[in-house]
């Protein structure tokens, strides 16, 4: 459970500095920074790291401090933020469907008989 409560705080937080209207005044638009703020998956790495350093002041989750734990962390936190990022939108659940062309090869197709 523990696992789950830092997945969803990361993703939270994560999507609140990259798309939140509230950071719009202070979140930097060009250079690397820039580049940055506009990826969830790079914001959601540095998310993990962050929580991790902030786990010892909260009861929601417990990592011991370390490097090899800030990693792993900052792994699981930026794979999961950009996942979730790639499900949900504003919307809901996004939903692409593509075209298929009308004309269909004979060939290409599953014999009927």
């Amino acid at each position: 459970m523990e696992l789950l409560t830092f997945i969803l705080c990361a993703y939270g937080l994560t999507q609140i500095i990259v798309y939140g209207t509230i950071f719009n005044r202070f979140r930097p638009t060009k250079g690397k920074v820039g580049k940055l703020f506009q990826c969830p998956m790079c914001m959601g790495f540095h998310v993990g790291w962050l929580l991790m350093l902030l786990s010892p002041f909260t009861e929601l989750f417990s990592f011991d401090v370390s490097v090899v734990n800030a990693l792993l962390l900052g792994g699981l936190s930026s794979g999961t933020s950009y996942v979730l990022n790639m499900i949900f939108g504003d919307e809901g659940i996004k939903y692409e469907h593509k075209h298929m062309d009308k004309e269909v090869d004979a060939a290409a197709g599953p014999s009927l008989l």
